[in-house]
């Protein structure tokens, strides 16, 4: 049954556009380079005709993959290929082809155990309730699976792998997620600092200055695909957690040019000018689809012919994943809940979040070179600084709403439709206490939250309030966001703002412990959805995704910063929306079956290989009876859910906002992961696992 709908799933998809040949591009695209030099992994007809055949059920699958030969002799073989099909190789031909020439993703790594991670770390001395205690103590667990270290082979065979070789071990965010990630790992050093894990910090942040040394810029992730663009600028915020935490001036002294560097690249490459303010926006020019999403690229705008419209959506769709919100609704040319994908504009916008983030950096280098004696460059880094201030002051402050809005420089106005972003310059501190009028910023803001809706939701504060199908939007809460809200309201002093700050934690870590303690295995997610408690998020590119770092650092600063007042018991009076009730009733059995399945296979799995990374025929024979056994379960839980769920919760339409209709159910999960019924009171969960064809289409073609 599995293998029958994996069938479709995978091969069966009957895409309209052509994976014959190469990719047609305009002449302006042609000069523009491509997203890196390799024709397997970046660009060329290869790369064309493997993506365009939907072997797989994220693109990402094929591009993380290693090379058994040169790829000049793979080529060589491709050509063979193609010329004995005209042109025309079935799909058939193409899997084997790759089974032939690629070993499995996840080939670049061999074992490493963190050797500064230690058990019972201080800060849980700290958390007051018993039952967070241990939570903490399983998230500072985590780091010892999340770490990856780079076999020495990427580094004498570089062109075998889409791996960029970095010296060092790091944390990955997980799942799909196999490799190094730029903004994320703010929040994971958070957490790892937080466990006293200082070595493996120094490492990761040496990885990051290696990148700006080599290719001059920080790249969105540890990927060759990934070298043209960036992602949320704080590598400084980073060095700077580091430094605190360690002391260690010296690191800062010898490394000071190239954190110089990437503000350099910020400036040159980034930088508009608006009314006479300077600002920055995401910006990245390369003529081609994101090889990591080549399918989902074209298909999004395949349906016009327009060479050069192509191309424009080529560079704004690459310049959305520089954002880190890949995607949402603030891209789009009008913010518009009904705009897809093909209208994003990111290029146009000027957002409230990156311009706080590089005035946070000009802020703390001016503070850096003064520490180091460099007082002349000190005061270079003050004055952009403040720069930077009065141009966020001046083009992004609305007085009116009491908020700050991004910018969309086509059309010359704001986006003032509600996002958790608008507050970021609370969480860096690039504004002043008092507006124009004399009053105080945090008592607008405030006001601005409370009108907005945004806070009436039991598991945190949604994204924005728009309705779309993209991940960054409605009704998911992503760890980032409410760390920078969180934190911002608290930095601003004002008493009201301090409190609210507390409650929006204490919903955020109960949604996350809830999650945790009802999925089977315990698992953290890398976003949640916020109208109810205990379930991920949904929506985007791709499933839900475990692990998972930033989610885990978040936590684990909220439990230091609030241990002594946060609770893992429900208070009924926060929970403002909740899911329907549902009963098990004659699904009971095959729903405690299914769990049994899915846990111990997992179980087995994670003992069996702790993490990705290793290799050979008996890696791909155990995710495959993974696969398999995760699939009968799945199965299992979605007959039991056929038999018991009772939903009378009315669900919304695209397009429509929350206050039409508060709850949206989220994407299915992996097959291998379910929620049990909830223990807890009213608030009962059961996996919502509908469809099982895309849980059993398992993403390998090696089964």
């Amino acid at each position: 049954m599995c293998a029958f709908l994996s069938f479709f799933v995978v091969f069966g998809f009957a895409t309209t556009v052509s994976c014959r040949g190469d990719l047609v591009l305009s002449e302006r695209a042609k000069q523009l380079p491509p997203v890196c030099a390799s024709e397997i992994y970046c660009h060329g007809t290869f790369l064309h005709t493997i993506q365009m055949a939907g072997l797989f059920r994220d693109s990402k699958t094929f591009v993380d993959k290693k090379l058994k030969i040169n790829p000049e002799e793979v080529l060589a073989s491709f050509e063979v290929l193609m010329n004995s099909t005209d042109q025309n190789p079935s799909r058939d031909q193409l899997a084997a082809f790759i089974n032939l020439h690629f070993e499995p993703e996840g080939s670049e790594f061999e074992e490493w155990d963190p050797i500064d991670w230690h058990s019972n770390p201080s800060f849980l001395d700290g958390i007051r309730d018993t039952n967070l205690k241990i939570w903490g103590n399983s998230l500072h667990e985590a780091w010892t699976w999340l770490g990856r270290k780079i076999r020495d082979d990427v580094r004498i065979n570089p062109q075998l792998y889409s791996m960029m070789y970095l010296p060092n071990p790091f944390i990955i965010p997980g799942g799909r997620f196999r490799e190094t990630y730029y903004w994320d790992s703010y929040w994971i050093i958070k957490g790892l600092l937080i466990s006293g894990m200082h070595e493996t910090v120094k490492g990761m942040l040496l990885n990051f200055l290696l990148m700006v040394d080599t290719i001059g810029l920080v790249p969105n992730g540890g990927r060759i695909y990934y070298e043209k663009r960036s992602q949320p600028p704080l590598l400084t915020p980073m060095v700077e957690l580091y430094v605190n935490a360690s002391g260690d001036i010296e690191f800062l002294k010898q490394n000071i040019h190239l954190l110089e560097k990437e503000m350099d690249f910020w400036l040159q490459e980034r930088t508009v000018n608006v009314d006479g303010h300077r600002l920055i926006r995401y910006d990245v020019k390369v003529g081609g689809p994101r090889p990591e999403s080549y399918k989902e690229d074209i298909e999004a705008i395949h349906h016009n012919p327009d060479l050069e419209a192509q191309l424009d959506f080529y560079m704004n769709i690459a310049a959305g994943a520089e954002t880190g919100w890949d995607f949402s609704s603030r891209w789009y040319w009008n913010g518009d809940i009904q705009t897809n994908l093909s209208h994003v504009r990111t290029r146009d916008i000027l957002p409230v979040d990156l311009n706080s983030f590089i005035a946070w950096d000009f802020d703390i280098m001016s503070r850096f070179e003064k520490q180091l004696g460099r007082d002349n460059a000190s005061v270079v880094y003050s004055d952009l600084y403040s720069e930077w201030k009065t141009s966020i002051n001046a083009i992004l402050w609305d007085d009116e709403a009491g908020s700050w809005f991004d910018y969309d420089s086509a059309h010359r106005r704001w986006n003032t439709n509600f996002y958790v972003s608008n507050l970021t310059p609370l969480f860096v501190g690039c504004y002043d206490p008092k507006t124009v009028h004399h009053e105080d910023v945090a008592t607008r803001v405030l006001d601005y939250l409370e009108k907005s809706n945004a806070l009436k939701f039991p598991g945190g504060v949604p994204t924005s309030l728009m309705q779309t199908s993209q991940q960054w939007d409605f009704p998911n809460g992503w760890p980032p966001l409410q760390h920078m809200l969180v934190m911002g309201l608290d930095k601003t002093g004002d008493p009201r703002a301090k409190e609210l700050a507390f409650d929006l934690a204490q919903r955020w870590v109960f949604n996350n412990y809830e999650a945790f303690t009802q999925s089977l295995p315990n698992a953290m997610f890398e976003k949640y959805d916020v109208t109810v408690v205990g379930l991920p998020g949904g929506g985007g590119e791709y499933d839900v995704q475990l692990g998972f770092g930033w989610t885990n650092g978040v936590v684990m600063d909220f439990l230091v910063k609030y241990g002594e007042r946060l609770t893992s018991v429900r208070d009924a009076k926060q929970l403002i929306w909740s899911p329907s009730s549902v009963s098990v009733g004659v699904g009971a059995g095959a729903t405690f079956l299914g769990a049994w399945i899915g846990l111990a296979s997992t179980r087995f799995y994670r003992q069996l290989f702790k993490s990705d990374h290793k290799m050979g025929g008996i890696h791909g024979v155990a995710e495959a009876i993974q696969g398999l056994i995760a699939c009968v379960g799945s199965l299992l839980v979605a007959t039991a859910a056929l038999f018991s769920e009772k939903d009378t919760t009315k669900r919304p339409t695209s397009g429509q906002t929350p206050q039409s209709s508060p709850i949206r159910r989220t994407k299915s999960l992996p097959g291998f992961l379910l929620f049990q019924r909830g223990s807890k009171g009213d608030e009962e969960h059961l996996l919502r696992n509908r469809a099982i064809s895309e849980e059993c289409s398992y993403s390998s073609i090696e089964e």
